[in-house]
């Protein structure tokens, strides 16, 4: 078990932008699924999605505030 969780951080470390968020979230999804009723898997891909969701977010806020783009 030891082993999987140090591939899977350092999986996270060499990943960058939304991808990082996607192993960072299900990395995280995958501790609470398994917390909430031995649901991982469900966990992980939803960690998965919502962490990548804000990663673009975030990456497209960015570009904004660069342009000088400033919604009302």
């Amino acid at each position: 078990m030891k082993s999987l969780v140090i591939a899977i951080m350092a999986l996270g470390l060499g990943a960058s932008g939304a991808q990082a968020g996607c192993v960072k979230g299900a990395i995280v999804g995958g501790v609470v699924g398994h917390l909430a009723g031995h649901h991982a898997l469900a966990g992980a891909a939803i960690g998965c999605v919502v962490a990548h969701h804000h990663a673009v977010q975030k990456k497209r806020e960015y570009r904004a505030a660069a342009a000088g783009y400033r919604p009302r």
